[in-house]
């Protein structure tokens, strides 16, 4: 049966099951709660579940059931080596001096063989080993969805009228390891969010609630920032997308020199990875949507064979050393990529 879990705006879960109907339009989410996913390149799949539960923060395994995970065997690929990554770095500094781009999030797509292992599973796997704020596994095949996901940024979070972004810009193993750069290339971004969310917001209400603050998940430290503002009346889903997507941490400034910097580089699309991963609650005008980073997703191969993937980057500036963002995103994709392998230890992808 189609299946899904998430985090609520509470830090509970929300568990759902049933399909009644799958979209792709985002003005059909006129009520009912939705499971919703928009692929890094725009294309949105909404489906209005049948079920919904809801459990909270304090009650037990709240978004973990504990199944037991074989984890994946094979080896990893990339979309991008070592060399083609530290390459893309070079290429985007070089951009960087001509004026052409100011920041751009490059990302590399790792995969290997799934067989026939379930998402859900590894979902629990995931909540139980590296719990994240915005967690969601979401097992519908009969949709094309089958996502496990560890997000620790909120792309939209929205409470009536009042909309949240909180862009994260700035990774470290340790906070003494936080850099200049990393600080300095998260203003870059908050900039950016407060652009996007005031075509959308009440003129003068978008505010920066929180800049550049620490937040410590399992096996690095993140710096993030909060923006929000208060929409206008009348203000719908298309338009709230259409100003902010995709997410500015996870393309580049400016925006549509930063896409087509990563259209140029990136040698695959991402799907899901850099995306929207959540919910819609139409009927209580609610909604939480992560951006879809620390995420697995299974597809299939040219040959029909099931594929488990998992995308990692990082944000280049000028001040970017290359070798120093291929080591961050192999930081990132560490311990995942150890958990979705059926060990705890930290290894590179």
């Amino acid at each position: 049966m189609a299946w899904a879990r998430f985090s609520s705006l509470d830090g509970g879960a929300i568990e759902c099951s049933g399909v009644d109907v799958v979209t792709h339009d985002i003005d059909d989410l006129t009520s009912g709660f939705w499971t919703v996913t928009v692929t890094f390149e725009g294309e949105l799949t909404a489906v209005r579940m049948s079920e919904v539960s809801r459990a909270r923060h304090d009650e037990p395994n709240a978004m973990a059931a504990g199944a037991a995970w074989p984890g994946v065997g094979g080896e990893w690929t990339s979309s991008l080596d070592d060399t083609a990554y530290v390459e893309g770095v070079q290429e985007i500094r070089e951009r960087i001096a001509r004026g052409t781009v100011y920041q751009v999030n490059l990302c590399r797509v790792l995969s290997t063989d799934v067989g026939e292992l379930g998402i859900r599973t590894l979902g629990d796997v995931l909540a139980q080993g590296n719990p994240a704020p915005y967690a969601a596994t979401i097992d519908i095949p009969e949709a094309g969805l089958e996502i496990a996901c560890a997000s620790p940024e909120a792309y939209l979070v929205r409470r009536g009228a009042t909309v949240t972004s909180s862009p994260i810009k700035g990774t470290a193993a340790t906070a003494s390891e936080m850099l200049p750069k990393d600080f300095a290339e998260n203003v870059m971004i908050v900039d950016l969010v407060r652009n996007d969310l005031q075509h959308v917001c009440r003129p003068g209400t978008v505010r920066v609630d929180h800049l550049c603050r620490m937040e410590q998940h399992p096996g690095l430290v993140h710096l993030v920032s909060d923006v929000t503002g208060e929409l206008r009346e009348g203000a719908t889903w298309r338009e709230l997308l259409d100003a902010s997507f995709p997410p500015g941490s996870v393309s580049g400034t400016p925006k549509h020199t930063a896409l087509q910097t990563i259209s140029d580089l990136e040698p695959v699309e991402r799907g899901p990875y850099c995306g929207a991963i959540g919910w819609i609650d139409a009927d209580r005008d609610e909604a939480l949507l992560a951006v879809g980073i620390r995420t697995f997703w299974v597809d299939r191969d040219e040959s029909g064979q099931r594929r488990l993937r998992f995308g990692t980057g990082a944000g280049i500036t000028w001040g970017s050393d290359p070798q120093g963002e291929l080591r961050e995103t192999e930081l990132k994709a560490a311990r995942l990529v150890s958990l979705a392998g059926g060990t705890s230890g930290m290894v590179g992808p």
